[in-house]
């Protein structure tokens, strides 16, 4: 099994890392205002206690964001979103202000969103990258490997011929330690970061309250400008353990009723996402 000096696989422990003159921060968490039932005051007081860093990252939505600055709870606050792609894959971005992050997502996701809040907008990944453009922001690929069964990572997208993989050259770093993903689909992304020579961030893909913190990025910096340019100059620490099986059944259990309201838009989407690959798949047969 490989490892990498700069991705670690053990309990972050925040004192320890501040003492390094590192900020940890985990990159990757959802409150309520999306799938999660975790309040955003609760994850601001939690992580201000844990001396680590948050970015809430819902999906498809930045009301959390705004809602977490209003509290004035005094943590190290990245402005982030999750937009869901038509073709699969999520893509994180951080900005390095909140006022871009709201006129981003006025002019370009508010306005794409499905009935399903949370499943795929009507933009690919390729479109959401155009878009981010002219923006200070760092683009992040979540859980580049995918959950099972469902193509919401750029590995498994370029293997189902569904997005082509140029699609790394426009990205600044892959989530290389996803807190809900298996400890091989994590390395897996590591090796694609080195390979694609893209910098590497980690979160916990936290949905209740406890996960929050369980997997951190590190850097050196004392602010949220410092911290984006270390990811997008690939000098970065990731450390974090993947959830075990039954607390990802527990996170399941708890984000379902979220989705279900939306079964319908949700197929909907899966099933747009799957027909450039079934499309393929006859072409290849009937040019055989």
């Amino acid at each position: 099994m490989q490892y990498y000096k700069d991705i670690v696989f053990e309990k972050p422990r925040p004192e320890e890392i501040r003492r390094l003159g590192l900020l940890p921060a985990d990159l990757h968490f959802h409150t309520r205002h999306s799938d999660s039932i975790t309040r955003v005051r609760d994850a601001l007081k939690l992580a201000a206690r844990r001396g680590i860093g948050l970015a809430i990252t819902d999906h498809n939505q930045v009301a959390g964001v705004v809602e977490a600055e209003r509290q004035g709870i005094q943590v190290p606050l990245i402005p982030g979103i999750e937009v869901s792609a038509s073709d699969g894959p999520h893509i994180l971005l951080y900005f390095y202000s909140t006022s871009d992050l709201m006129d981003f997502y006025r002019n370009h996701v508010e306005k794409k969103r499905r009935t399903g809040p949370y499943t795929a907008i009507h933009l690919d990944t390729h479109e959401i990258l155009d878009r981010r453009e002219g923006y200070a922001c760092v683009a992040v690929e979540a859980h580049p490997c995918g959950y099972a069964f469902l193509n919401r990572g750029v590995e498994r997208c370029i293997a189902g011929r569904c997005i082509g993989e140029d699609v790394f050259s426009r990205l600044d770093a892959l989530e290389v330690i996803c807190g809900g993903m298996a400890r091989s689909h994590n390395l897996k992304a590591a090796r694609l970061a080195v390979a694609h020579d893209l910098g590497r961030t980690g979160g916990t893909d936290g949905h209740l309250l406890y996960e929050l913190g369980g997997v951190v990025t590190c850097a050196e910096a004392d602010t949220v400008e410092e911290f984006l340019d270390a990811i997008q100059a690939k000098k970065t620490v990731i450390i974090g353990r993947e959830r075990p099986l039954v607390e990802k059944a527990v996170m399941g259990t708890a984000v379902l009723p979220h989705h279900l309201p939306y079964a319908i838009p949700i197929l909907q989407a899966r099933w747009e996402q799957s027909l450039p690959g079934i499309r393929k798949l006859f072409q290849d047969r009937f040019n055989r």
